[in-house]
This record gives structure tokens, C-alpha cells and sequence, in this order.
């Protein structure tokens, strides 16, 4: 074996290790959030759908950097569709050869860090203050040498606007940031080892919790009293007869506040972008479907929140997810309070195909 083969074995394990290390539920849900390493010429990067926490260094899917590069001088079709499928296409053609897997659409992304890691992740700490009113102006005062993107849709417009974003900083500055967070989405830590993006996460979450506690926000999220078991039974039974095939799994918590409207891309895959408060009776799930274009995937009626799928495992991501989001509105309050994306931003994860993707993989 070379010398250089011997080099990415090495750098394989570490973003490995980096990703078990931040795959847990404090950091992601479900496929979300992303890592990677690279050298001069390769880029390894998570594959699409796959859980960090999941990750073996064989699953790293391998990109030619200079073919990957050709990205930031296409000339992207304005429509979206169009746009996406050229991208998709350029990625693709960069995959190494004997590499396999479908390469993220974050790949040109974290391409374009000089840092030797990136890593990407979705903590409702950070949550708190990305998805805020007040967030902003809360990260220039919290994280000064941070760089802050307004919503951006994610893809190839994400990617450009980032890139742009991070060379403007550079001539500002003399060096990338270290720290990049994205507005109703997340945050990427960049660095050239990965103990030092593990330093720099801790030290965002050690931040954000002494703000939480100073504004006495709890961290923690709230549950009422379970419902009596005969009144869940209820509630299952009137989903079934409506929702059918759509409702096969269900799973089921004590009441807690769901969040009122669409906070990051993840929370629209896995659980769509609105929950049913009331009753699920046929009459209320028909003005839902009315009102949002989609059966609910959580509903939350006095017998607690309900999450359903047709798989175990789709049900269980609907319910995760609709425990982090009310986490992420609740602290809000310390910044400010909640900010949804706009429904421009809804509706183009809602129509993604990357996305689809996603949710596929994971379900």
C-alpha cells in the first residue's frame, strides 16, 4: 500500500470517528447533518440519507475536488428543477471511481472550506438561536469571528452564496471562518483536525447554554400527564379510519407544545411542515388536508402528539423530530422568539428531489 493510500485510510477513520461522535440525538435527527474530510485532490463525504451515527469509512463516498470544482463556473439554469438536476449531474461525474453511493448535495459546499474537516449539524441548542427573531444579532454578540448566512435554500444556491460569503469574510479577516451558521437550518464547524472541530461544537453548546440559563429558558422540554390509555386507543382509532394505509404505524408521547409552523429543512422532511391541533375526527383532518395540500404526519389532540408512517421507522422520525422542533420554538424565547421559513422556503423543500431522496434512505 502507498504511502498517500495509507494518509486517507487514516483521514477516512477520523471523519468516522468525528461523525459516531456526533451523530447522537443531541446533534441530528434521522439522515440529517453531514461530515467530511479531504486532501489536495479528494473529497470523502457522507453519502445522502445515511445517519451519521451509522457511518463506516467504506460508506464515505469519494470526489474528484478538480471535477467537482466545475460546479462554481456552471452557468446554472434559473429554474430549479433544472438548476438541482445539473448539479446532481456535475456530482455524479466526480464520484472516484470504485467509489459508491449517492455523494450529498452538500459536497461542493464543504468543498469549498480549505479546512481539512467539516462538520454539519442541527443541535436544538443551536436551533434555539438560528431559528430566533433576535438570531442574528444574538450569534454577532455571542460568536463574533462567526459568519451568519440568512436563509438560503440548500443545493447549488446555498453552496454559491456560502462560498461568496466565506471569500468576502477571508479578505476581511486573512483566514476562512471557522464557524458558519445558517439561519433556519444549522450549524458547519471547519477545521484541520478533528479534535479542533470537536473543541469548537462544545465550545458553541457551552456558549448557547449559559444564554439559555441566563435568560431562563429551560433546556429542557415539557410533557404533560399521559392521557388515560382508553383515550389514546380513541384517537388511534379515528386516524386509522381516515389516514388508512398512511397511519399503519403510530407512535405516541404525553402532551407536549408542537411547534406551529416549518423551522428547518429537516423538520419538513421527516415531519412535514404543519401538525393537526385538534381532534383527529374525519371533518379536522379534511380541513388540514384543505388548508396544507397533505394528510398530518403528527397530530396533537388532549390523548397527547401522535406521529404516524408506514414504517416503524418513519412514524418514530415523525415523532423525533416534532420533539425537537418544539424544543427549538421553546428556546427561541431566549432570542427573541420564533422565526418559521417562509413559505417560498416550504414549499421548495417540499418539492425537492434531493430531499425525496433523503426520506427515502432514511425511512
Amino acid at each position: 500500500m502507498t504511502r498517500s493510500a495509507h494518509k486517507s485510510d487514516g483521514l477516512l477513520d477520523e471523519v468516522t470517528v468525528l461523525s459516531h461522535r456526533f451523530g447522537g440525538d443531541e446533534f441530528v435527527k434521522g439522515g440529517g447533518g453531514n461530515c467530511s474530510g479531504k486532501d489536495a485532490h479528494t473529497l470523502w463525504i457522507k453519502p445522502s440519507g445515511l445517519a451519521l451515527s451509522d457511518l463506516k469509512p467504506a460508506d464515505l463516498v469519494a470526489l474528484d475536488r478538480a471535477k467537482l470544482a466545475k460546479l462554481y463556473s456552471a452557468k446554472a439554469p434559473r429554474n430549479a428543477t433544472a438548476r438541482e438536476a445539473l448539479v446532481k449531474e456535475i456530482m455524479l461525474d466526480a464520484v472516484a471511481p470504485g467509489s459508491s453511493g449517492r455523494p450529498s448535495v452538500e459536497s461542493p459546499l464543504h468543498d469549498s472550506f480549505h479546512a481539512t474537516f467539516v462538520l454539519h449539524l442541527h443541535p436544538p441548542l443551536v436551533g434555539g438561536m438560528v431559528c430566533a427573531a433576535d438570531g442574528k444579532a444574538a450569534c454577532q454578540e455571542l460568536f463574533p469571528n462567526a459568519l451568519w448566512m440568512d436563509y438560503t435554500d440548500p443545493g447549488f444556491t446555498l453552496c454559491m452564496s456560502i462560498r461568496h460569503a466565506v471569500a468576502d469574510y477571508t479578505k476581511a479577516h486573512g483566514r476562512q471562518p471557522s464557524l458558519v451558521f445558517h439561519a433556519n437550518h444549522g450549524l458547519f464547524v471547519a477545521a484541520n483536525s478533528s479534535e479542533k472541530v470537536s473543541t469548537l461544537c462544545h465550545e458553541v453548546l457551552d456558549v448557547l447554554r449559559g444564554r439559555y440559563r441566563q435568560a431562563g429558558v429551560s433546556m429542557e422540554l415539557g410533557f404533560g400527564e399521559p392521557a388515560p390509555q382508553a383515550d389514546i386507543d380513541k384517537a388511534i382509532a379515528q386516524m386509522s379510519e381516515v389516514l388508512g394505509p398512511q397511519a399503519e404505524h403510530v407512535c405516541v408521547e404525553a402532551p407536549f407544545a408542537v411547534a406551529q409552523g416549518p423551522l428547518t429543512p429537516d423538520h419538513i422532511v421527516y415531519m412535514k411542515s404543519h401538525t393537526l391541533t385538534a381532534q383527529p375526527t374525519p371533518a379536522a383532518i379534511a380541513r388540514f388536508v384543505k388548508a396544507h395540500g397533505y394528510m398530518p404526519r403528527v397530530i396533537r389532540c388532549p390523548a397527547g402528539v401522535f406521529a404516524i408512517g408506514t414504517s416503524p421507522r418513519n412514524a418514530q422520525l415523525a415523532m423525533d423530530l416534532a420533539q425537537d422542533g418544539a424544543l427549538v420554538e421553546q428556546l427561541t424565547a431566549a432570542f427573541g422568539g420564533v422565526q418559521y421559513m417562509t413559505a417560498a422556503a416550504q414549499d421548495f423543500i417540499d418539492n425537492w428531489e434531493v430531499e425525496a431522496y433523503r426520506r427515502q434512505v432514511s425511512s
